[in-house]
């Protein structure tokens, strides 16, 4: 039972790689199992080495003149890359808005803090925005209050990130989970 495989047909795509006698270019760069450089060597020494070490020849950059090849498992490079690539979608961090008003009340104050901290158990950074209307701009530190008051009610489970400061006509502060 031989252990080298063949890449299908579509060798030209990017996303497969070209391996053991799919690596028609010659002289190639070669690589060791342990990450020594072996230098610039034809493609027929290169599957050699590969074959007495039991591994296979792997292309590793293919636009490089002259391309780079690793000998390596492919089998074991294909499942650690799967398991990367999975582990890389479990969970993005995203920033979220909670958008207040200066005369926010008390308990629509509290469900909109429920909400961040939702936000925040998932590992979100939260951005609290208060926003101004008409004549409500005279009144910036009725803003500034209701961020503080936020900011104090969530001190358990965020970190202050960037404190309260007017751009525009909104005041915005950042939290981030601790």
């Amino acid at each position: 039972m031989s252990r080298f495989r063949t890449v299908d047909r579509n060798a030209d795509r990017k996303d497969t790689q070209r391996i053991n006698e799919s690596i028609r270019i010659t002289p190639i760069r070669v690589i060791d199992a342990d990450g020594t450089q072996l230098g610039i060597v034809p493609t027929e020494d290169a599957l050699q080495k590969a074959r007495d070490a039991g591994l296979d020849l792997v292309e590793v950059a293919p636009t490089e003149r002259p391309p780079v090849c690793r000998i390596m498992d492919y089998g074991k490079f294909k499942y650690q890359q799967k398991k990367r690539h999975h582990k890389g979608h479990t969970h993005q961090s995203q920033n979220k808005e909670v958008r207040l008003r200066p005369k926010i009340g008390d308990h629509d104050l509290m469900t909109k803090v429920n909400r961040a901290r939702g936000f925040l158990e998932k590992k979100d950074k939260v951005i609290f925005s208060v926003i101004f209307r008409g004549r409500e701009n005279a009144h910036t530190d009725e803003g500034f209050k209701v961020l503080q008051r936020v900011i104090t009610e969530l001190e358990d489970c965020a970190k202050l990130e960037q404190g309260p400061s007017m751009q525009g006509r909104r005041i915005i502060a950042t939290l981030a989970p601790k």
